[in-house]
């Protein structure tokens, strides 16, 4: 494998760029945010992406510590990358990476893709305290865990679980609160999210 590249720059900035600063990688963070994850299911949540770029982005990743590669047992029988604890203390970089860019977002463009949990990370923004959280839309179903330690922060799909709160809401009021131009407190309040679920989360979210 070739050397990794360098700002050659004694800055922490330019540091963490020469680990991160490449197209895709902050990308394929955010989908292992989400645990575990196959290079086939990589791929395809990475619309616009060669296969020869992710294999590199990856392997550069297991170079740097901030992935790693496993095999699943039987009957699983697959490769699988993950994050480290040091690719998860990433999650904060791209928290604060997407509420700087929620201005650039503005109205969808025909040309581009979405996934359902996308939005997983700008509406973990939007929540405190601690539970596992089912998100509904059109697009499909995700869940969040407000306040993950280690594990996962979010996943596809329905909750592996009983969920503290259930929330249900058009893509539009989602990208609004993606946007910033609405809070999830607020959405609520408007009507445009249904919040149900028995959990503190869910009763916090009720009497916002």
């Amino acid at each position: 494998m070739p050397p990794r590249r360098s700002y050659d720059q004694y800055c922490s900035a330019a540091r963490a760029l020469d680990l991160v600063g490449d197209r895709w990688t902050l990308l394929i963070v955010r989908e292992l945010l989400a645990g575990p994850r196959r290079y086939t299911d990589l791929h395809a949540d990475l619309p616009g992406v060669s296969t020869d770029v992710l294999a590199s982005r990856l392997k550069d990743m297991e170079r740097d510590g901030l992935a790693t590669r496993r095999r699943l047992p039987p009957p699983g029988a697959a490769s699988v990358y993950e994050l480290t604890e040091r690719g998860r203390q990433l999650l904060p970089v791209l928290q604060a990476l997407g509420e700087w860019g929620q201005a650039e977002l503005g109205e969808r463009r025909p040309t581009d893709a979405v996934r359902a949990h996308w939005f997983a990370l700008p509406l973990l923004r939007s929540l405190e305290g601690e539970g596992l959280v089912e998100v509904g839309l059109e697009e499909g179903d995700f869940h969040l865990r407000v306040g993950a330690g280690d594990g996962p922060v979010y996943g596809d799909g329905p909750a592996p679980g009983m969920a503290d709160a259930r929330l249900v809401m058009d893509a539009g009021t989602c990208a609004a609160v993606a946007r910033g131009e609405s809070t999830l407190r607020q959405a609520v309040r408007a009507g445009l999210v249904t919040v149900t679920g028995d959990g503190t989360l869910a009763k916090e979210l009720r009497e916002a």
